[in-house]
């Protein structure tokens, strides 16, 4: 009879459970991370959605001073211009230019224009910029053709 009884004892001790909770918390927080830090780890943050044109010249080869970038953006009926990121008006796009850029040194613009940006527009606005002191070229940005 004893044997038994240590048999039926036996059996009623439950198998160790594996706790996951550590797991799904830690699983969660890498998710939450990685949501914050995927935004921060976008090169080029545009304030305004635009599709470049496809081309297949490269009008400058030195890619890290692109520290003026004008956006011009086609939202409707509207024409939106953004400047380093943050929308401005016209008026406004030219007294930060004027601002950002010092005469003794020659910067280059970049102009990030939509397709469907009117072209007599692009060309107005890349006519003001030149005026601007300091600038000494403005770069049409194009996407690579495929």
């Amino acid at each position: 009879m004893r044997y038994r009884s240590q048999r039926n004892r036996r059996k009623q001790q439950s198998l160790p459970e594996l706790n996951i909770t550590p797991l799904i918390d830690t699983a969660l927080t890498l998710l939450i991370i990685f949501m914050v830090a995927t935004p921060m780890l976008k090169k080029e943050q545009n304030a305004l959605q635009i599709e470049l044109p496809k081309g297949n010249s490269k009008e400058v080869a030195d890619t890290r001073n692109q520290e003026l970038v004008v956006t011009i953006s086609k939202d409707g009926k509207d024409i939106k211009i953004a400047f380093n990121g943050k929308i401005v008006q016209e008026k406004q796009l030219i007294e930060q230019l004027k601002k950002s850029v010092s005469t003794k040194a020659q910067k280059t613009v970049f102009i990030q224009a939509d397709t469907g940006a009117p072209y007599g527009k692009v060309i107005e606005l890349i006519d003001k910029i030149k005026y601007v002191g300091g600038v000494s070229y403005v770069a049409l940005a194009t996407t690579e053709a495929a």
